[in-house]
């Protein structure tokens, strides 16, 4: 059961990626690229008539979590305790700054929300990359200092960062170089995807401008890839045993392989869809190689005095884990009943659709 419940958080956490993620992608793209006040109103509403739906699948992961993993989540949830409330205050003010923006029509409060929106997605695409970092390099789990455990071994608390600003130090804190180097990744693949977003849902001016630049973005996304797998091996020398050890894992990365190679040819899809499938197996095989990389292990330790967090060490018990599947199945038809209407309702292109008004 705990195997069953990883899998199916793991996709709901992807799924929450994919569709909100192009939310965040759009909000950069607004940011930097859309000066019209007509290409800036379409592109905010191809973001806002979809948000809210999309972030149900956050919480569907953060419920499902606390119930499969209680004692993982408790210990994300306060040794991230700084970070999410970042987290928290970035989806307030990019969800307030497109439910706003449309209330008056003065520039000056235009342009505020605008910037909301943008920042507050840039910022989050950033802190989701920065968080996915922290999971995959580990932390002082019990806050063990020269040998010795100031905390149960559950237990952890970083700050924002370090002084050494190092992955490799004994108290690494949230940011840290390797982190940052993750954090692009995100901010750039979600770019990727929002851009392929906002020229699959709108006649935007920029339309044919962002292939261009899409193209750009794929080249600095391969080279920090590149460059994240070697300062992975770095901080983390085991990071690709699982790889050795289970071949057929190799398909997660192999996916991620498809979406980068194929958004090089950018310039060349004709069906709007194609580009976007490709956008979205980077993050799918993003997210998947990580995860794969790690299994079974929820969150590493990063010195030998404490186990690290794994599905099986954090689990609810045996009987709770099976009740919950019953609720789950039940709450699975909801979600997916409810994307399938709204989707439908939001097919095509959205610039004759109202919002905000």
């Amino acid at each position: 059961m705990e195997i069953f419940w990883y899998v199916i958080i793991a996709v709901v956490l992807v799924v929450f990626f994919v569709l909100d993620g192009y939310d965040f992608g759009t909000g950069i793209i607004h940011l930097f690229f859309a000066k019209t006040e007509k290409d800036k109103e379409v592109i905010t509403k191809s973001a806002g008539l979809f948000w809210d739906s999309n972030e149900v699948w956050l919480v569907a992961a953060g419920g499902m979590l606390f119930m499969a993993f209680p004692t993982f989540y408790a210990s994300v949830f306060s040794g991230f305790y700084l970070p999410l409330i970042i987290v928290l205050w970035l989806i307030i003010f990019r969800a307030i700054g497109l439910e706003f923006r449309g209330q008056f029509k003065y520039q000056m409060w235009k342009d505020i929300w605008d910037a909301s929106f943008g920042v507050s997605s840039l910022l989050l695409a950033l802190f989701f990359g920065i968080a996915l970092g922290n999971i995959v390099r580990g932390v002082n789990l019990g806050g063990v200092d020269n040998g010795v455990s100031a905390h149960e071994g559950h237990y952890f608390f970083l700050p924002l960062w370090d002084s050494s600003f190092s992955p490799l130090a004994a108290h690494p804190g949230v940011i840290d170089w390797f982190t940052i180097i993750i954090g692009l990744i995100s901010v750039v693949t979600l770019a990727i995807h929002g851009a392929n977003w906002v020229i699959l849902k709108t006649n935007s001016s920029i339309n044919k401008k962002l292939k261009g630049v899409i193209f750009k973005l794929n080249i600095v996304l391969s080279a920090l890839t590149i460059f994240s797998l070697f300062v992975w091996q770095l901080v983390n020398p085991n990071s690709l045993d699982n790889f050795m050890h289970k071949p057929y894992l190799i398909i997660f990365p192999l996916i991620y392989l498809t979406g980068l190679i194929g958004l090089f040819f950018i310039k060349k899809i004709k069906k709007d869809i194609h580009a976007f499938v490709l956008s979205t197996l980077l993050i799918v095989g993003g997210i998947t190689s990580s995860l794969a990389s790690m299994f079974p292990v929820l969150l590493p330790s990063i010195h030998g005095t404490h186990e690290h967090l794994t599905i099986y060490n954090t689990a609810a018990s045996e009987y709770g884990l099976s009740v919950a599947l019953n609720w789950g199945i039940i709450g699975f038809i909801l979600l997916f009943v409810y994307m399938i209407i709204q989707k439908r309702l939001m097919g095509g292109k959205v610039d004759k659709m109202d919002y905000g008004h």
